[in-house]
């Protein structure tokens, strides 16, 4: 399975072809897990992509809505089979927190993303240098040295997300603040600013800078992230980090709040070519 088919896709690409397949049959939820022996719980989860269904479950169900035919059931079992896999993020179990990998899973199958930051380059678009300069403020102490080098790979293999054959749309804006803050050395974050400009030449990347000039902001209570779908709008999230760890919003009311703001700060934001323009006048200062 290449990062391009995520498990989250291929299971949100499963449950549409099952949604469909129980409509054209004019079942309901409840008639499917009645005769599955499910709970409707679980019948949920399964349509919601909240969770995988077995091979064995697939077998018996595909009959329940007249789909017979051998390459039809082998295609769905084949990405059922996909679908449980665990995503190559799974192996940073160990030094990302339950919240941020399921991020990742999300963003993995996402097809617009849109974030704001106050503080530091988003950790997609970090250079290895920056990355490492960042996390050793967090976690300093020589016994944490592991962790560092593990989220530091984390960080740089993030980076396909942003060219994979699905790769979603990138809305990046930064706060001046951003572009200006000293981070490793002067010629880490010259390289580090360099880096931005590169990645905004990107078809699917758009990257803003909010500039100090533009005063007090909706965005000024702290940075978020809105991953949205094509396929079920109502089934975006928003991701951001707090002192307390990090949280994942699911409430539609709620992430549209955040899409509105994240709008809202779109328009004081500089229009991309005037926000490269930025970077590139905050890389030259940094070396002067």
């Amino acid at each position: 399975m290449s990062d391009s088919e995520s498990p989250l896709m291929l299971r949100r690409r499963l449950r549409t072809e099952l949604r469909t397949a129980r409509l054209s049959k004019e079942l309901t939820q409840e008639q499917v897990a009645k005769a599955m022996y499910w709970s409707l719980s679980k019948m949920n989860r399964i349509e919601k992509a909240k969770s995988s269904i077995s091979i064995n479950d697939l077998r018996v169900l595909l009959p329940l809505y007249d789909i017979t035919d051998k390459k039809r059931t082998d295609e769905l079992v084949a990405m059922a089979r996909g679908a449980r896999r665990p995503g190559w993020w799974s192996g940073y179990r160990h030094v990302a927190s339950p919240e941020l990998l399921t991020l990742i899973e999300y963003e993995s199958a996402a097809s617009v993303i849109s974030q704001f930051e106050t503080m530091f380059v988003p950790g997609i678009l970090q250079t290895k240098e920056y990355a490492e300069a960042v996390l050793q403020v967090f976690h300093g102490e020589e016994s944490a040295a592991e962790k560092v080098a593990a989220l530091v790979d984390l960080r740089t293999r993030l980076r396909r997300l942003l060219t994979g054959e699905n790769a979603a749309k990138r809305f990046f804006i930064l706060d001046e603040s951003v572009i200006h803050r000293l981070v490793g050395s002067p010629s880490i974050m010259s390289h580090q600013l360099m880096h931005l400009v590169s990645v905004a030449e990107l078809s699917n990347v758009t990257i803003q800078v909010v500039p100090f000039t533009a005063g007090q902001h909706p965005g000024m209570k702290g940075p978020f992230e809105v991953v949205q779908f094509d396929d079920t709008p109502d089934e975006s999230i928003v991701f951001f980090e707090g002192l307390s760890g990090d949280s994942i919003i699911e409430d539609p009311e709620e992430v549209e709040k955040y899409l509105e703001v994240f709008n809202r700060i779109t328009q004081i934001a500089l229009e991309p070519p005037d926000s490269v323009r930025r970077i590139l006048e905050a890389a030259k200062a940094t070396l002067t």
